[in-house]
């Protein structure tokens, strides 16, 4: 645990999907003050009563303290710490929304997939506000309130965007590890949002284009091909610019994605309820980036396309 004064008391909790669910039920069950936000009633409801309800490599059950539909209700008894786990696709409205917020010893977290998350916040609540963490789980939503954690790789990691809240991050991280959230702070927090965007890049479109699973993608030698050459292009995007994936990168993300589980990831889900998906700040940014430092993209170019024909319009 790192020394430090801050000590938050009071969370909210902005996405009642199964990320949102799986922090707001640690933190309730760790004896916190949680309100869970999000403008779908029915996922708010069983969070009060019975509780969220977790199992798989995680098993209990917790209420949290109150829900709201509205950020207002946020803004006028103000949380310490809130934390953002909807779609990265909400947030440039979320973000405005909390203006109001920002205080001295409030702070704001994208606690969620996909890069340059937390600039998106940034830009209107001010570095000082805004921290990045980088989680390490993999959960399905069973039905509301309900969430299958199919694994749990402690830790996670959070890194400030401003080195005077500094402080106040080591803070946070020890609150969610005494309630079994492991959570490390972390200085090298970008090269950690890239090492996991790269591996999410390859299987998550290609799940989301051909309906298949990620052990289907795997098992069938031309998607495969593909998975391998978006990840080939990722690498390349990150190192161009400067991001470090560490040694042995590829070795080690073929490995990992040849142990996926037999599940839909989050982008097929998004895909088969006729939602938007996160492609943008998945594929996109990669594109985006490539373009910066003058690395073709072609094959994230393609599959972001193709997920975005598939998006409702």
């Amino acid at each position: 645990m790192g020394e430090t004064n801050y000590r938050p008391k009071k969370f909210a909790v902005i996405g009642a999907g199964p990320v949102g669910g799986i922090v707001a039920a640690f933190l309730a069950r760790g004896g916190y003050d949680v309100t869970l936000c999000d403008i779908v009633p029915e996922l708010l409801a069983p969070a009060l009563d019975p509780g969220i309800r977790l199992e798989g490599v995680d098993n209990f059950q917790a209420r949290v303290a109150k829900t709201t539909t509205r950020i207002d209700d946020l803004l006028d008894d103000p949380p310490d710490v809130i934390f953002i786990t909807v779609k990265a696709t909400a947030l440039p409205l979320l973000a405005s929304a909390l203006e109001d917020f920002v205080a001295e010893g409030r702070y704001v977290i994208s606690w969620q997939n996909g890069i340059d998350t937390e600039q998106e916040l940034a830009q209107h609540l001010g570095n000082k506000a805004v921290m990045r963490g980088v989680v390490n789980f993999g959960c399905v939503p069973l039905s509301p309130g309900h969430i299958r954690l199919a694994f749990h790789h402690r830790p996670h990691f959070l890194q400030e965007l401003d080195p005077e809240s500094k402080d106040a991050a080591i803070g946070i991280c020890n609150v969610l590890t005494e309630c079994g959230l492991d959570t490390q702070h972390s200085e090298q927090i970008g090269d950690m949002v890239w090492r996991k965007s790269v591996l999410n890049a390859c299987m998550n479109p290609m799940c989301a284009v051909t309906g298949m699973t990620m052990v289907e993608i795997i098992n069938d030698p031309i998607t495969f091909n593909l998975v391998d050459a978006l990840i080939k292009e990722g690498i390349a995007v990150a190192r161009a610019n400067e991001f470090s994936l560490g040694a042995n990168y590829y070795p080690y993300a073929i490995n990992y994605i040849k142990n996926a589980g037999n599940h839909k990831p989050s982008m097929l889900q998004d895909v088969e309820a006729k939602r938007r998906t996160e492609v943008d700040y998945i594929n996109g940014k990669i594109v985006a980036y490539g373009l910066q430092a003058g690395i073709a993209t072609p094959y994230n170019s393609m599959i972001r396309g193709l997920v975005k024909a598939l998006e409702p319009k």
